[in-house]
């Protein structure tokens, strides 16, 4: 090589040199207020979280941080002395493949794996829960359609979420569990009465087992987690799971399910759900005139799909005929977040998707929290490039 190429191979090394670190130095003050964000709100979250953010392919943000305060460890270590389980486990830190409860976020895998059925036509959105389940049509309830349970728009008036839980773990199986279902009173007309709560994603879940022959946990092994290749998410593996809030993940796993989601039923090559049922989930079925027995304060004004909330309300429009699916569009974002805190969501507008994973139940100001980090995040993705 002579002096004159020497000199000028040294140059450009120089210079690609610069430009790595440059790009190093740009991303990390691009992520830095998310790092910030995390930092301001720990402990108000619980005082652990992972956040992740997955676009073009790959995990673009991942933290986690674990600073408890004295107050939430004593607290932990209460609800483990209370329930006979080991503090040190209940009060590890958090990291990207943590184990732990995902109470609501469950009913996003639910409605999933409801549509894998609807896909193979086995299913179908207006078949009335009647024609699987008789128990619901003795006791007036066989008109309720499949539609209604994916949106809580059944009309039936469930108790509080507490009672719920504590009347499904008293049975023994999906049929106890759906006799029960099926003795609850009626508050309302079903498709104009929403009330969120785990009725319709149960009753849902005892069509499926009674049209496969198969338990819940098993299709949900054998149609999502295993083609995704989710290995610690399952839902607790109960005689009756609660299909609206027992599963369990990690936030590493809960983020490939929502890669699947926006990349519209695929994954990693492998077809999942049809495109046309991702969309089905993501539009709003809660009519403008809709009577809302219940929802949380922390939904806001959002709009409810199947198994997830639409963020950018589009009010469905009344359908021409009683019962039929009203006509709504497709939602830009859609979360669907837990109890404990957990805040999973996927912006189709941006291509990208994120999770937030946490365990806490003070849900004081946690709409706002879901929508302020939200809206960085949304910022920090339309800066990277493809």
């Amino acid at each position: 090589m002579t002096p004159k190429s020497a000199i000028t191979c040294l140059k450009f090394s120089l210079f690609a040199l610069f430009l790595l670190l440059f790009q190093t130095v740009f991303s990390q003050d691009k992520f830095s207020s998310l790092d910030q964000w995390m930092q301001d709100n720990l402990k108000a979250i619980g005082g652990r979280a992972v956040l992740m953010v997955w676009k073009d392919g790959k995990v673009v943000y991942s933290n986690a941080m674990n600073e408890m305060s004295g107050k939430q460890k004593m607290i932990g270590k209460f609800i483990a002395k209370r329930k006979g389980l080991d503090s040190k486990e209940l009060l590890k830190d958090f990291d990207e493949d943590i184990r732990q409860r995902v109470a609501s976020c469950s009913k996003w895998f639910s409605a999933a794996l409801v549509m894998t059925f609807v896909d193979e036509g086995k299913l179908k959105l207006d078949d009335t829960v009647g024609k699987f389940l008789p128990v619901m049509t003795a006791n007036g309830k066989g008109n309720i359609t499949i539609w209604q349970c994916l949106s809580h728009l059944t009309g039936i008036q469930a108790g509080s979420l507490r009672e719920s839980i504590e009347n499904i773990n008293k049975t023994q199986n999906m049929e106890e569990a759906i006799n029960m279902m099926a003795a609850l009173p009626m508050e309302g007309e079903p498709g104009k009465t929403f009330h969120y709560s785990n009725a319709g994603l149960q009753i849902a879940a005892g069509v499926i087992e009674k049209i496969s022959g198969k338990d819940f946990e098993t299709l949900f092994a054998e149609r999502i987690c295993k083609p995704i290749g989710l290995k610690q998410t399952d839902f607790g593996k109960k005689n009756v799971p609660l299909a609206a809030g027992g599963a369990w993940s990690t936030p590493t796993e809960y983020l490939k399910f929502l890669q699947m989601i926006l990349n519209e039923g695929e994954y990693n090559g492998k077809r999942i759900l049809s495109k046309e049922s991702v969309i089905a989930m993501q539009k709003n079925y809660v009519a403008k005139d809709a009577k809302i027995a219940y929802s949380p304060a922390e939904a806001g004004n959002w709009g409810y799909g199947f198994g997830e909330w639409v963020m950018d309300l589009t009010p469905a429009l009344s359908s021409k005929g009683e019962g039929e699916i009203p006509v709504s569009e497709r939602s830009k974002a859609v979360t669907s977040p837990g109890l404990l805190g957990t805040f999973p969501w996927v912006d189709n507008e941006r291509k990208y998707c994120a999770i937030l994973f946490t365990m806490n139940i003070n849900n004081k100001g946690r709409g706002e929290r879901y929508k302020a980090l939200k809206g960085l995040i949304d910022k920090v993705v339309e800066k990277i490039s493809p």
